[in-house]
């Protein structure tokens, strides 16, 4: 739906220029008045997700506010303790709501990386 409106805005740019000023009169060319006319109905196709994303922030803020009050001395605190996190899987959340963090075991750590994954700069 939203090519199809697009494409008409083209359309209807491109077979108006009969009854338009000329360019010299608007100030604007007629690739300019499209694009206009372009980012014109973008802004009206995006004006319900912007303000459902504005409904969003306004009903999630205060608790991420509260989330970040609660846990960011404790996660600055586990930051400060561990010195390389590369020694460690990514954590794990157990069926009892535990969330784990293994240490990588020695034979892990040698293990190397695949060169053919890696990228040349």
């Amino acid at each position: 739906m939203k090519h199809i409106s697009v494409a008409l805005c083209l359309v209807i740019s491109a077979t108006s220029v009969s009854a338009q000023e000329t360019e010299e009169d608007r100030g604007l060319s007629l690739m300019e008045r499209g694009a206009q006319m372009l980012m014109e109905g973008l802004m009206r196709e995006m004006e319900p997700a912007m303000e459902g994303l504005q409904d969003m922030a306004e009903e999630f803020g205060p608790a991420l506010r509260d989330f970040t009050a609660q846990m960011g001395p404790a996660l600055r605190d586990l930051l400060e303790e561990v010195e390389d996190w590369s020694v460690y899987h990514p954590p794990e959340i157990l069926e009892n709501g535990d969330i784990i963090i293994r240490r990588k075991t020695p034979q892990e750590l040698k293990v190397e990386p695949d060169p053919d994954a890696q990228i040349d700069i």
